[in-house]
């Protein structure tokens, strides 16, 4: 009779242990789902990020060399402004832009006073500005800079947040499932097997998600950080380019 129940226990044992992913989640503790599903949700959010932000890195690193191309093409300053507003995703753009509307206005503002000046508005070096206003032109294009990095740097910050802190709310999840273990145990009034088992699997399926959260959302921050300093490299680059042409050919000493 013992070796027929437990012959007839196998089955159930195997049957209560031999459960999938999904079967553990379905079954596990309020506390643990609701671990569980936040990081799902993280994980979507982070990835949906890592798509988007991709398109934008790869956009911009792409139609800034083509800008670049026809910036040193030796074009007037007018012809690669009107260029420039083929290429909304380059950095590099935007910050030429900034820069050539500043100096626009700072030699209208010469026009003017040559306007209402001892100077007549044919004499050109009234048009010119002094060399004084490169710290009205420095700022334009930093502050230009500040704005660019600041749309690129978007949502980076929600993947190293994702990244350091999902595994330690798998990990919650896991002490609260180990938890739910003991007072098993206690209820069972032992520690067998099919008593342990499935409290011990959904513990370990929150700190699997976790980490299975964390690598890609931290991969991909490295990644487009890396992307970033490049791109910040170009911009820091094309600003003293840009200073330096300005004050050759536009700026009166």
């Amino acid at each position: 009779m013992p070796i027929a129940y437990a012959a007839e226990a196998a089955p159930d044992a195997a049957e209560a242990i031999n459960l999938s992913a999904i079967d553990i989640i379905l079954s596990a503790s309020p506390m643990v789902q609701m671990v569980l599903f936040l990081l799902i949700g993280l994980s979507v959010l982070c990835w949906a990020i890592i798509f988007f932000k991709f398109g934008v890195m790869k956009r911009c690193l792409s139609t800034t060399d083509r800008f670049l191309d026809i910036f040193w093409s030796g074009k007037s300053m007018d012809q690669i402004y009107s260029e420039s507003k083929k290429f909304p995703a380059a950095s590099v753009a935007k910050i030429f832009q900034a820069g050539y509307v500043e100096l626009q206005r700072l030699m209208e503002r010469e026009r003017q006073r040559g306007k209402h000046g001892t100077g007549t508005e044919s004499d050109p070096l009234k048009a010119v500005p002094p060399e004084s206003s490169i710290q009205n032109l420095e700022r334009a294009l930093s502050r230009a800079h500040r704005t660019e990095t600041m749309r690129l740097e978007r949502s980076l910050t929600f993947l190293a947040t994702t990244g350091s802190t999902a595994p330690f709310i798998g990990l919650f999840g896991t002490v609260w499932g180990i938890m739910n273990a003991f007072q098993n145990i206690g209820a069972a009034g032992g520690a067998s097997l099919t008593t342990v088992a499935p409290s011990i699997a959904e513990a370990l399926i929150a700190t699997a998600v976790g980490i299975g959260c964390a690598i890609p959302a931290l991969m991909a921050y490295n990644y487009y950080n890396h992307q970033l300093r490049n791109i910040r490299a170009q911009m820091d680059n094309f600003s003293g380019d840009f200073l330096n042409i300005v004050k050759r050919n536009f700026l009166a000493g």
